[in-house]
């Protein structure tokens, strides 16, 4: 698998130039992806059969986005969690579990197995350790998983679901947590993947069926796979932009993985360098990736 996967190359689907393109899931019933631009504010939707990406302007920081069982969207936003109606194009915010922290916003998140929405918060001058990642249950209510991150950012379960996989960024290491999918607690922590310096910065972050985790890596203009059992690098893949910020497996089999990145904080040699940062690119490989979980609500 090793060497097959590194003959994967990334294709440029839409040379979009976000600034902090991110959060890219998979809508199987639409068969769109749907990925954020952070800072501007933009849920897009790309249609990979037209080639046509729509955005929808939130009014705020948008981190992350997963279907919902019903229809439409939960966002998690600077302001908390919310729905999005994308049909009206209509903003329901539910709760706000950071009221005490106005720098925070939300970053990387995504649905667990039994419909829960994951999402980790961050200071978003990037200085204070006071991101959480908490859990919003189908039924509204939220629970806190985890505080004290600086960057709460990529999230992954193993194909029996019984391993949580989250990125503390600045830490460099994937920690595995046992899963609980009834009560959906963690518990257990342990490094499962140290990033080395020289690959990047570990950031969003997606699972394929053979238990295998993808990382993006920012700064580091690649895209990994490790093995999360032995903690080592099976594969890495080269792109043409600097800061590869996240991925998700898509299309009819799950085996088109699609990837975002970013040209935040690029200088100009940077920028001539990696001209197609803040693309959003699409590998064609012959390894199944995780299906898309939805909210339950």
């Amino acid at each position: 698998m090793h060497n097959k996967a590194m003959l994967f190359e990334p294709e440029l689907i839409l040379d979009a130039h976000a600034d902090l393109g991110e959060g890219p899931v998979w809508e199987p019933r639409s068969g769109c992806l749907y990925w954020v631009d952070i800072h501007a504010g933009h849920l897009h939707i790309f249609n990979p059969r037209e080639g046509m990406d729509s955005q929808v302007e939130v009014g705020e920081f948008i981190g992350c986005a997963a279907p919902r069982r019903s229809n439409g969207l939960v966002l998690g936003l600077r302001s908390g969690f919310a729905f999005l109606d994308l049909t009206a194009e209509k903003l329901t915010r539910i709760v706000n579990p950071e009221t005490h922290l106005p720098g925070n916003r939300f970053n990387d998140g995504k649905c667990d197995p039994a419909g829960r929405f994951l999402a980790g918060s961050m200071d978003d001058a990037e200085l204070e350790a006071s991101g959480s990642l908490y859990s919003l249950d189908p039924d509204g209510s939220v629970k806190t998983l985890l505080t004290g991150k600086r960057i709460s950012n990529g999230l992954a379960w193993s194909p029996d679901y019984r391993t949580f996989y989250h990125i503390d960024t600045p830490t460099r290491t994937i920690t595995a947590f046992d899963y609980n999918l009834v009560s959906g607690d963690i518990a257990n922590p342990r490094p499962a993947v140290y990033v080395q310096p020289e690959l990047g910065w570990p950031d969003g972050m997606t699972s394929d069926i053979e238990g295998m985790l993808w990382v993006a890596m920012w700064g580091g203009a690649k895209l990994t796979r490790w093995d999360p059992a032995t903690g080592k690098l099976v594969a890495e893949i080269s792109f043409p932009a600097l800061n590869v910020s996240s991925c998700a497996f898509g299309g009819p089999d799950f085996t088109d993985l699609y990837v975002t990145s970013a040209c935040k904080g690029m200088n100009t040699a940077q920028l001539t360098k990696y001209p197609l940062s803040g693309g959003l690119f699409r590998i064609r490989t012959n390894i199944q990736g995780m299906p898309t979980f939805v909210y339950g609500r």
